[in-house]
């Protein structure tokens, strides 16, 4: 690939038309400096809670929340639910407490919902086949939120998609997009039948609703008799602008005279700076030319600005694919006013979010984008379906978009929906998995925090640091700001993190590759500690065949000096889970390193894994045994940390392997070995005694999010404050989240410096 760069053209600002004239977009922000407000959290609702009130239905049964749309009142929360072929209802008059509100049984696959009034409006899949599509908009009374009642249903005419109500209430609009058959000549178009817009008239009884089509054909230059609408969005000129995603085109249609009045390309764009190779590293260094846009979401920004999150769903004849990994604001006449390039996933990147397994298809993927005023001050979010977070912009001095938050969310958002009369945003994201551990959710985040809570852990600004899967965590042996991590297994290179921690969120500054004789090496690194010179001891987890359990000695800088095995008969025992955390204490001839194993080998007693202690100065190996709580029925509890307060006293991690409202135990306890002896392989293995420091579930649940399972690292910093990690599995069926704790100093005993 040819990697030389080069920038990016962007379009000239024009004059708008008087009929699309508006106030600019993404107004001024008068509130800057300290008076800066942010969105933050304040609880999920995983969807599966409705099943219960279904009656007969399993929680683990797969239940989505795709699309959203709110109740006049705020109130409630209406979703659309494919697999389950029902609308889920919220109850949010409670924001911080959601409710479960039931469902709306369908005949069909709801593809989209959308309030008018007291009216629910869900568009409905009836589709025989790809060549037979069908659908109706069927229409519910809400005059009491929580109990619909269905009033009529409009025939459609073909299989629709996304809906849009105007601001004046005056029209619906509905994207019928009859889907091409993927299976069928390699997804190209065109494929009869084509998609068009249907303009339904919101006046009197829905029962007398008159529905007009609108024909998309003959606009774009790819396949123009197969117009692949995909979703729309109306100003308050009762203008709808409507995208064509695998054509690559833009429409807009007067609602009133039910005419095409504007179209044009979407375009291409350069992305200089990403990682086009899936190779088990994130690497930021690739560029990208003229990659077709493919808007998926669009959205008039203060009616002067289109707004598109640019997904990408098309590999042409030529086996190329678009999708830009970014989003754009043009101009009504077709000109770009923004186009974001590469920076949104760069700003994922910092933010440990980026999906390296999807970095040969298109990276962060943005498909959703909703413009919204919260008290005076206009947003724009940005949804990342693959790198499970919402980029939110208000406009910079030099009057472009500028990233002022990221909101971390669940696994593949997909439906953002604002409240701004009861200052709320609502993120349903649609990947549920039940098998894996993680679900369908929908968040809410309310406006006017003073400070954003996420993230809480960042790379530098100065440099594209990439990281992630964080999982062993320790402090510098003399700098109580300065903290180390090390990630696991999931990339394919290993190194060491150096974290500062004086400033919010904490940045991680430096990436030290580990090398070996001058190549870079490959561990799955569960836990670090700092020796008395500066250099390092590493525990990487074996797997019981290929990958063994090592301890490895490095430098400050990160060469590789030695590598520990355990003894064959340690070996021989190995069942599965091995070392996860890694301690030292003392130097020189009296230099003891401890290791945690995960979980018991054989010849363990139950309940009760091995603590590690190797003497560097003698080669020799001994064990102790420490207890596990009680594991709940059908979970395993085990260690992931194990870090030195002083030489006969130690902290672990101790947790389960469940996440979200399933996940009981999360723990930091204390054990001491004073006064006894770690012994050999063959022997009984003393075993320590242990106290609770904290339970870590309470500092989990307080981001209001999907609690983790992965709790994987903790340091003592020399001041004595405690930091805890959590590992976001790289972001692949995991939310991507990772919680940066500070605990501050828990244990009253230790000597701080």
């Amino acid at each position: 690939m040819n990697k030389l760069t080069r920038k990016t053209t962007l379009g000239s600002a024009i004059a708008l038309s008087a009929a699309l004239a508006g106030s600019s977009a993404l107004a001024h922000d008068r509130h800057h400096g300290g008076n800066d407000r942010y969105f933050q959290r304040i609880a999920t609702f995983p969807v599966f809670k409705n099943l219960d009130t279904a009656g007969g239905d399993a929680s683990s049964a797969q239940t989505v929340a795709e699309i959203s749309a709110a109740s006049r009142d705020g109130k409630v929360v209406y979703y659309s639910d494919s697999p389950q072929g029902r609308v889920g209802l919220v109850d949010i008059a409670n924001p911080a407490r959601p409710q479960p509100g039931g469902f709306i049984a369908l005949d069909g696959e709801p593809t989209s919902v959308a309030v008018h009034g007291d009216y629910l409006l869900v568009a409905l899949n009836t589709s025989a086949s790809f060549v037979a599509p069908s659908g109706k908009l069927v229409v519910y009374s809400i005059k009491n939120p929580l109990v619909p009642t269905l009033v009529t249903a409009l025939n459609m005419g073909g299989q629709p998609d996304s809906i849009a109500i105007s601001p004046d209430g005056t029209y619906a609009a509905v994207i019928i997009e009859n889907e091409r058959d993927e299976d069928i000549n390699d997804g190209l178009i065109p494929q009869a039948p084509g998609g068009f817009l249907n303009i339904v008239k919101l006046h009197g009884k829905p029962q007398n609703w008159q529905v007009r089509k609108v024909d998309l054909s003959g606009l774009a230059a790819i396949a123009p008799s197969d117009p692949e609408p995909e979703y729309v969005s109306i100003n308050k000129h009762n203008i709808a602008a409507v995208t064509l995603q695998e054509n690559n085109h833009i429409a807009l249609v007067d609602l009133r005279s039910a005419k095409v009045i504007k179209h044009f390309s979407a375009g291409t764009v350069d992305l200089i700076g990403v990682d086009t190779d899936e190779n088990d590293a994130i690497e930021p260094v690739d560029v990208l030319y003229a990659k077709r846009r493919e808007p998926d979401a669009i959205a008039w920004v203060d009616d002067k600005y289109l707004a598109t999150a640019n997904e990408g769903d098309y590999a042409d004849e030529n086996g190329t694919e678009g999708g830009s990994r970014s989003f754009t604001l043009f101009h009504p006449h077709g000109e770009v006013a923004y186009e974001s390039g590469a920076s949104f996933e760069q700003a994922v990147i910092r933010a440990g979010h980026y999906p390296e397994s999807r970095s040969e298809n298109k990276g962060v993927e943005p498909e959703g984008i909703a413009a919204a005023r919260f008290e005076g001050r206009d947003f724009l979010f940005v949804g990342s379906e693959r790198g499970n977070i919402v980029g939110v912009y208000t406009q910079g001095r030099d009057g472009k978009p500028q990233l002022h938050q990221l909101l971390p969310s669940g696994v593949g958002p997909e439906g953002l929906l604002a409240i701004p009369q009861r200052n709320l945003f609502v993120v349903s994201a649609e990947t549920d998995d039940a098998d894996t551990g993680f679900r369908s959710t929908v968040s809410i985040y309310s406006y006017g925090a003073r400070k954003p809570d996420y993230p809480q852990i960042v790379s530098t600004p100065h440099d594209l640091l990439p990281w992630g899967a964080l999982s062993g965590l320790v402090a510098d042996n003399d700098d109580h700001r300065t903290l180390f991590a090390v990630p696991d297994s999931y990339y394919k290179t290993s190194r060491i993190f150096r974290i500062e921690t004086d400033t919010t969120p904490a940045q991680i500054v430096e990436s030290i590759e580990l090398r070996e004789n001058g190549n870079t090496v490959d561990y799955d690194l569960e836990g670090i500690a700092q020796r008395a010179d500066g250099g390092f001891w590493l525990a990487s987890e074996g797997n019981g065949s290929s990958r063994p359990n090592l301890l490895v000695r490095t430098d400050a800088q990160g060469h590789v000096l030695e590598e520990i095995n355990l003894p064959a008969a340690v070996i021989a025992k190995q069942k599965s889970n091995g070392f996860e955390g890694v301690a030292v204490v003392g130097s020189g001839v009296g230099e003891r390193v401890l290791v945690a194993f995960q979980r018991e080998w054989s010849g363990d007693p139950a309940g009760q894994v091995r603590i590690g202690v190797y003497r560097p100065a003698e080669g020799s190996w001994g064990f102790f045994h420490y207890p596990l709580d009680v594991a709940a029925a059908g979970t395993w509890n085990g260690l992931s940390e194990i870090t030195a307060i002083d030489a006969d006293n130690f902290m672990v991690i101790e947790r389960d392997n469940q996440q979200g409202e399933a996940a009981k135990l999360k723990r930091l306890y204390r054990f001491s070995i004073a006064g006894l002896s770690p012994a050999a392989e063959g022997s009984a293995f003393p075993l320590v005694s242990k106290k609770l420091v904290r339970d870590l579930l309470p500092d989990l649940k307080a981001g209001n999010g999907w609690v983790v399972d992965k709790v994987e690292g903790a340091a003592i910093a020399a001041d004595g404050r405690v930091y805890v990690v959590t590992d976001n599995d790289g972001v692949e069926d995991a939310t991507g989240e990772t919680r940066f704790l500070r605990l501050g100093k828990l244990l009253k005993d230790k000597l701080y410096k």
